[in-house]
């Protein structure tokens, strides 16, 4: 089982506070002074934000979910979203939460020693925000001791607590348990819905296969169908020009690459050239010049 890889946003200054690993979930505890701190990250693996302090509105699509104190909400992989983040007034400005990430791996081992049939809804389970009930909430704060010494803590209680944790969140209510069940397979979804909404992030084809339900082959073979073009060869072109577009702002060169997923500035570069007849540091000089 690969390790969970956590967002970059959140292991970089002031974002990161504490974290603990394990092959497949980790836990990232955030507890800061902040007034307002705004920003965006890509979920590479389900996440479940649990708020106990201050308020978090996540921001997805056209979809927006404020988290207040003692509430949470769970969030399936392969999205990108938007975060605000505000410390509570009337406690010093504190901002406190917990994000557990969790792998594929991790929920059908919950799902095979539940002996849960496997599920499959026509439609989606709408996302929505729970509240922490007391039960949970002195689950996540058993959990605080860990940080502070992480290098002591066995990984099988790690596991543990997870397991304990998904047979909590599973018990809180129907639509929160029919939730979780779709996160390991979700609903078969409109190709055409799926790419658009999703090519500009920095995502795979195996995350866009994920999220319209389908294996990898079978999106593949869908989405000729549709497009008459292979999806690697649209999202490239669709990429490169929604990167032209982002080149006539005063973003970077390397912030409009990695924004959109491609793999290294000098990979971006030469796609950029063969695509457009320039290069990417060209376009944006040209832009300077027209604007002077």
């Amino acid at each position: 089982m690969k390790a969970i890889k956590v967002p970059n946003e959140l292991t970089c200054a002031p974002y990161y506070q504490r974290e603990l690993k394990l092959n497949g979930v980790s836990l990232v505890e955030s507890c800061t002074l902040t007034h307002r701190t705004e920003g965006s990250m890509y979920l590479g693996e389900h996440m479940l934000l649990v708020v106990l302090e201050g308020t978090n509105t996540i921001t997805h699509g056209k979809n927006t979910y404020v988290v207040n104190k003692h509430e949470m909400v769970l969030l399936k992989k392969a999205v990108q979203v938007s975060y605000d983040k505000c410390g509570n007034p009337g406690n010093n400005y504190v901002y406190d939460s917990m994000l557990f990430f969790i792998k594929d791996e991790f929920l059908k081992e919950f799902i095979k020693m539940t002996k849960i049939e496997s599920v499959n809804c026509a439609e989606a389970v709408l996302v929505s925000v729970k509240p922490v009930k007391e039960r949970l909430l002195k689950f996540f704060e058993s959990l605080k001791p860990y940080f502070n010494e992480p290098e002591n803590i066995d990984a099988g209680l790690i596991r543990l607590k997870m397991l304990e944790l998904l047979y909590d969140l599973a018990s809180t209510d129907k639509n929160l348990f029919q939730q979780i069940l779709q996160l390991k397979q979700p609903v078969y979804s409109d190709i055409t819905h799926i790419v658009e909404e999703n090519y500009a992030n920095p995502i795979t084809l195996t995350d866009m296969a994920y999220l319209s339900g389908r294996s990898l082959s079978s999106f593949k073979r869908d989405f000729q169908a549709i497009y008459q073009v292979s999806p690697a060869k649209w999202i490239r072109e669709k990429r490169l020009a929604k990167a032209r577009q982002l080149l006539q702002t005063n973003l970077p060169v390397k912030d409009v690459c990695y924004s959109l997923g491609f793999e290294s500035v000098a990979h971006f570069s030469r796609l950029f050239k063969e695509y457009f007849g320039h290069t990417p540091s060209e376009t944006k000089s040209r832009v300077v010049v027209l604007v002077d």
